[in-house]
């Protein structure tokens, strides 16, 4: 259940808010995590079309269309792409299965607000 719906309004107010973020998820993300990222868009790149790029054309094509964080749970990316030059930052949870991640979601939703420009955070979730 998500932060907000535990706390009673009054109480929310004392939590500072992030600015909200465009949030992409790529194939391994779980959906059901959009729900605590609370503030934030999330949209999934299979429905923008974007399920078959390899991973540095999604980069490319996330930073181009504004969002402002990659959320995934593929721990090779940090490998296979150059993150140093890139604007969008990179969150990685270190296990794809949502009854793992789902225990995580507070800290999961504290990288996402940390993120900055350009970068680059793994979550423990539990498995990896």
């Amino acid at each position: 259940m998500p932060l907000a719906a535990l706390l009673p309004p009054s109480r929310l107010s004392q939590y500072p808010r992030p600015p909200p973020m465009h949030v992409l998820f790529d194939h391994s993300t779980p959906a059901p995590l959009s729900s605590y990222l609370i503030g934030h868009t999330v949209t999934e790149a299979r429905n923008r079309g974007w399920d078959t790029l390899s991973n540095g054309e999604l980069l490319t094509e996330a930073e181009r269309a504004g969002f402002d964080v990659f959320l995934t749970a593929d721990k090779n990316i940090r490998y296979q792409q150059n993150l140093t030059a890139r604007r969008i930052a990179v969150v990685v949870l270190s296990a794809p299965q949502w009854p793992l991640v789902r225990l995580h979601t507070a800290r999961v939703a504290a990288a996402v607000n940390a993120a900055m420009p350009g970068s680059y955070v793994e979550v423990p979730c539990g498995n990896g």
